[in-house]
């Protein structure tokens, strides 16, 4: 009889065991943490580098860029002439 009572306290130490080791201790679950956060925040900064250039090849960019510089010439040619 204590051979069955000793392999089952055997057998519910072993369960616990093995439960226990399941569970990520304080330090893994702060290193997955860290390791999502950094992830997301390359997804990001690539999403947010992406929207930038194609803002940047927009059409209107360039439309807005090339008036900008046409009025800044112009600007800086009746300058030019008035003050010489």
């Amino acid at each position: 009889m204590k051979l069955y009572l000793a392999a089952a306290v055997l057998m519910l130490v072993l369960a616990v065991q093995t439960e226990a080791q399941d569970e990520p201790t304080l330090e893994e679950r702060f290193a997955k943490f860290q390791t999502q956060v950094k992830e997301i925040a390359d997804d990001l900064t690539e999403k947010t580098k992406t929207t930038f250039e194609q803002l940047d090849k927009s059409e209107f960019a360039v439309k807005t860029k090339s008036w900008f510089n046409e009025q800044y010439e112009k600007m800086k040619q009746k300058l030019s002439e008035t003050f010489n």
